[in-house]
């Protein structure tokens, strides 16, 4: 009976030690602050494949350890959502496109866009040549063809808000439109029920391109970028809290990332980059990766008139835009704010 008293006081420390360890939900999983032993993670936004090139060539090439970083990289995907997982602590670094970001910050995340790697979408239209071609048309032009051909689209994907907003632009009638509700069958594409299918032209559209080529037939592309929509995909981004508490990582991070891509899209590292890469896309052949990372580069440089990572706040704004315009945010965001100084 005597010992009672002491058992309970050990009872009641145990509890308040249990309570300190526990982290709140929102809380962020904070690196070591000793630099030589620095960990941090990464959510990409999708697979690794040719669109995730510069990440993987830093972690593979050693720029991430060769600056003091301990780096690991998580594939993303539709159940992975960088922007909830930087919210909960779970990364400290992730990769989002715009109308990931704005729909975030509309309902109050916490949200700083780093750089922005993709300069033109990769999101665009891909056709047969033999059936139809968009290649050099001027805006009259497009609006004439588009109201006798179907369009696929991906209702509620991004790939909606981007046609529509070049609907718009062109003074087409929606109404008058042939839209297809696409799924991940191919098939209406291939026999010819939709005239434009959707695809991402560095990756799937290399492999429905060179499956067009084995037909005897030619691809062709609409870029929506082409006619002045430029909806901004794929940026890096953290967490303003996280770069207010560790401005040096998050300078540090940025820089392996941008000098991960300039060496991944260099022509000189092509062949290794895709020997790195078939390590990860064990379906596709060495010269497939080749062209998607040829592909990449472009999209990356804006046809290598533009240096990587560059903020193109213009075509934030007119993301912003079309959005708000298409109710598709809760409420307006200052667009300005989103970008780190």
């Amino acid at each position: 009976m005597k010992y009672r008293p002491v058992f309970g006081l050990l009872a009641i420390l145990f509890a308040i030690l249990q309570l300190a360890g526990c982290q709140q939900p929102n809380s962020h999983k904070k690196p070591s602050k000793d630099f030589d032993t620095l960990r941090v993670t990464y959510r990409l936004k999708w697979l690794f494949n040719a669109s995730t090139a510069g990440d993987l060539w830093a972690k593979e090439k050693g720029l991430f350890k060769a600056n003091r970083l301990l780096v690991q990289i998580k594939e993303g995907g539709a159940e992975q959502d960088a922007i909830e997982e930087i919210e909960l602590g779970r990364a400290q670094f992730g990769v989002a496109s715009a109308d990931q970001v704005l729909r975030a910050v509309s309902r109050g995340a916490d949200v700083l866009v780093l750089a922005q790697i993709f300069q033109i979408n990769p999101l665009q239209w891909i056709y047969m040549k033999s059936r139809v071609d968009l290649e050099g048309l001027n805006k009259g032009q497009l609006k004439d063809a588009l109201e006798k051909l179907t369009v696929g689209i991906t209702y509620g994907g991004n790939d909606e808000a981007i046609f529509m907003a070049l609907v718009k632009s062109l003074g087409l009638d929606p109404d008058r439109l042939h839209i297809y509700a696409i799924t991940y069958d191919y098939a209406p594409f291939w026999r010819g029920q939709v005239d434009l299918w959707p695809c991402y032209k560095n990756t799937q559209g290399i492999t429905l391109s060179e499956k067009m080529e084995a037909m005897g037939d030619k691809p062709g592309f609409l870029d929506p970028s082409c006619y002045g929509i430029n909806f901004v995909a794929n940026s890096l981004i953290t967490s303003k809290r996280f770069a207010q508490e560790y401005p040096e990582v998050v300078e540090t991070f940025t820089k392996c990332i941008i000098d991960g891509w300039k060496q991944a899209i260099s022509p000189k590292n092509r062949s290794e980059m895709a020997g790195i890469l078939s390590r990860y896309e064990k379906t596709l052949s060495k010269d497939t990766i080749v062209r998607q990372l040829e592909a990449t580069a472009d999209l990356i440089t804006f046809h290598g008139q533009r240096p990587v990572g560059l903020i193109d706040k213009n075509a934030w704004d007119q993301t912003y835009r079309v959005m708000f315009q298409q109710g598709l945010l809760k409420r307006k965001v200052e667009v300005g704010r989103l970008f780190v100084k």
